[in-house]
């Protein structure tokens, strides 16, 4: 039980690091607007990316899986709460699936 401790510790640390490295050495590091605008644009690319392949195979059938995520595209653009967003993405595909 004792080593145990010694490997969360460890992992700890290892996990710790290269989040503070950046922070340390980086701080009086000042980018141009347009690099730190893009880089702005990162987190909303990568939750892109994790969440369209699961969309797509979420039904088992890719059409209805699409015609839900635009109905939920529609929906948010139009700044509904996300609990209507996910409801209408919902309620599309099992209209999708009942039509076809």
């Amino acid at each position: 039980m004792d080593n145990l401790w010694w490997i969360v510790l460890a992992m700890a640390l290892v996990t710790y690091i290269p989040r503070l490295l950046p922070l340390v050495f980086l701080n009086n590091i000042y980018l141009p607007p347009f690099v730190n605008s893009f880089l702005q644009f990162i987190p909303f690319a990568a939750l892109g990316a994790l969440v369209f392949p699961g969309i797509l195979y979420s039904t088992g059938n890719i059409a209805s899986a699409i015609a839900g995520s635009i109905i939920a595209i529609v929906l948010a653009y139009l700044n509904l709460n996300i609990v209507i967003v996910v409801i209408g993405g919902i309620l599309g595909v099992v209209v999708w699936e009942i039509l076809v």
